[in-house]
């Protein structure tokens, strides 16, 4: 059924609007026009879509760590209105998310996503979904009550020189799971990605901060036992002085250094891996003191991008000295210390703002490309990133919040915003982003635990998480301490190392707050089902 989108754009010059048809299985639909010159300051397009009972609505998140739902058509996200002042301006809950640039809808029925959503009705969906971000985020939202879906470009405050403007470049598809994601990847032109799947293991959701050489090092030799030759060993946050001082290490965890231990992964048949966030830096930082012309200003003032550690703040990336030492950093890292992969994390920080030259998914866009540079043919690990800015410059990516040592956090962490740390939540984004998986990258959904100590989650959830984990994604990585596992979690691990590497024919079904993932093994077909991962 064909209908009317009707759009509107506005420039400091003057108003222009129009009418297009689309129909929800159309394909590419390109809407440009001729705008007077001046700052672009709003561009909207509405589309009448009747969302059925028995429906489910997906909106992709902003970026990786955002909690991102199907939803019922009653269904709503909460922002960060709720969050009294006091506790919002200490803690920064809102600089997480689109918080500070997105007003969030307050009655059932409304909801909003970023890049692309789908409707859903069994097996059969319809996808809308963006083709180009540089002149700005595509900001798509659902009001059910209104049987209205609006489209919006986030590229608010750019000068446009007059002429032709690209309002929304848009791609609708109606058909199966499959056809509609191939298709749109297909007219991006990003080819599927070719990426080994990668396993290993991570430091962080065990020691976290607390790593040292010892440490390191006897896990490391606990690793030897259970992974694979060429498998991923990564070191996590920890080893650097402050999180944005990353050209030594902190000398009393690395008295050494750090060429010297992946000397020492290399020399067991690993991969070394190192944690990074490059576009950020703490307070307590050396480079926050020397080079406070560095920051990110808004009014003046730097821009906080949340309260982790002592609190920490953006870099600008239009500064040629803070490019020149991000480069330095790069090339010691890979280099020099020689390792094969950076997970690049709190990626978000790079793009907050656009300005009056590029949007803010500009950006966020020549952020990852300039990251892609400065690694070149070394494997990069994406965290806490915009999604769609990442498509075919990453070679891995986050699709979930971080996994928890319990199933949800405890209850007040759960009342603040959608990015916070939970196990429930991750599983859900590994099931509702299951699509960008070797098509826009290799999805990591982040760790798994086998382990009893320093561990909460029963058995059936740890069960669960490794399984969706190991079915869903393209990392497969653990946080334990292989050193520790008894016979019974090594032939687990062994069992499920084989179905992350063998299960083939991997469906997905979601209904009634139950998720069912159907897969072939050793040509068999089975199938996990789980309940209470996702509920409104």
């Amino acid at each position: 059924m064909t209908e009317t989108l009707h759009w509107y754009a506005e420039t400091s010059g003057g108003v222009r609007q129009g009418d297009a048809p689309v129909h929800s299985g159309c394909g590419a639909v390109h809407l440009s026009a001729d705008l007077p010159a001046g700052t672009l300051k709003a561009v909207r397009a509405e589309l009448p879509w009747t969302m059925e009972a028995d429906e489910r609505l997906f909106m992709n998140g902003y970026q990786t760590w955002t909690y991102s739902p199907e939803l019922s058509r009653n269904g709503k996200l909460r922002g960060t209105d709720h969050i009294p002042g006091f506790l919002l301006k200490k803690y920064a809950f809102d600089r997480y998310g689109d918080y500070h640039f997105v007003p969030y809808g307050h009655h059932n029925g409304q909801s909003h996503g970023f890049s692309y959503c789908y409707f859903r009705k069994g097996g059969q969906f319809q996808l809308v979904a963006s083709l180009d971000e540089t002149p700005g985020y595509t900001i798509l939202r659902y009001d059910s009550g209104k049987a209205l879906l609006t489209l919006e470009r986030d590229c608010a405050g750019v000068e446009h020189p007059g002429g032709s403007f690209p309002l929304l470049d848009l791609f609708f598809a109606e058909d199966g799971e499959a056809e509609v994601f191939d298709g749109w990847f297909q007219a991006m032109g990003i080819k599927p990605r070719t990426e080994k799947k990668l396993a290993g293991y991570s430091s962080w959701y065990n020691r976290y901060q607390d790593i040292t050489e010892d440490t390191i090092r006897e896990d490391l030799t606990g690793c030897r036992s259970l992974l694979c030759l060429g498998d991923l060993f990564q070191i996590d946050d920890g080893w650097e002085p402050k999180v944005g001082d990353w050209l030594e290490t902190d000398a009393q965890k690395f008295p050494h250094g750090l060429k010297g231990m992946v000397e020492e992964i290399h020399a067991s048949g690993f991969q070394a891996g190192l944690w990074l966030a490059p576009f950020v830096c703490e307070k307590d930082s050396a480079l926050f003191r020397q080079h406070p012309d560095w920051l990110l200003k808004v009014d003046g003032k730097p821009w906080c991008c949340g309260s982790n550690w002592s609190s920490f703040y953006a870099l600008d990336i239009d500064n040629p000295a803070v490019l020149d030492y991000l480069r330095r950093v790069f090339d010691r890292v890979l280099n020099d210390w020689g390792f094969d992969l950076v997970k690049l994390d709190f990626l978000y920080g790079a793009a907050p703002f656009g300005n009056a030259r590029e949007s803010r998914a500009a950006r966020m866009r020549r952020a990852m490309e300039l990251l892609r540079s400065w690694c070149g043919q070394k494997a990069i690990l994406g965290c806490g990133v915009p999604v769609m800015p990442a498509f075919g410059l990453v070679d891995y990516c986050r699709v979930s919040c971080d996994v928890g040592l319990d199933w949800d956090d405890v209850w007040y962490m759960r009342l603040f915003h959608r990015e916070r740390v939970s196990t429930k939540q991750a599983l859900n984004n590994t099931v509702f982003r299951r699509q960008l998986n070797g098509r826009a990258y290799g999805s990591d959904p982040d760790v798994f635990f086998l382990r009893e100590e320093n561990c909460k989650l029963t058995a059936e959830q740890k069960r669960t998480l490794a399984t969706v984990n190991a079915l869903l994604g393209n990392v497969f990585l653990t946080s334990d301490m292989p050193s520790h596992y008894t016979d019974a979690q090594r032939d687990e691990y062994r069992r499920l190392r084989r179905l992350f590497e063998h299960a083939k024919q991997v469906e997905v079904e979601t209904e009634n707050g139950v998720i069912t993932i159907r897969y072939s093994l050793d040509e068999k077909r089975q199938e996990l089902r789980c309940s209470a991962i996702y509920r409104e």
